[in-house]
């Protein structure tokens, strides 16, 4: 996946992560969301259990992490391509 794709799915995770925030920050505030294809995949409790279970379920690296709080925290990007 080239960068220009890899940044496309970075935004659509996080716009998609906006849109569903208030249904989901009640159940799993303060968890890990782990994000593809505008999906939320699974909650975590930490980010290394979050970035084991994406590197171990996505070998090619593309996916984002996001915050489940009601004030925004930059966790920085966690896409990458795999090689």
């Amino acid at each position: 996946m080239d960068m220009a794709a890899q940044r496309q799915q970075v935004d659509e995770n996080y716009d998609q992560f906006q849109r569903v925030l208030g249904s989901i920050l009640a159940e799993h505030e303060g968890k890990i969301a782990l994000m593809r294809d505008g999906e939320i995949v699974a909650f975590f409790d930490t980010v290394r259990d979050a970035l084991k279970c994406a590197n171990d379920r996505f070998p090619d690296g593309i996916y984002s992490l996001q915050d489940v709080t009601r004030e925004p925290i930059d966790l920085g990007v966690f896409s990458h391509a795999g090689g």
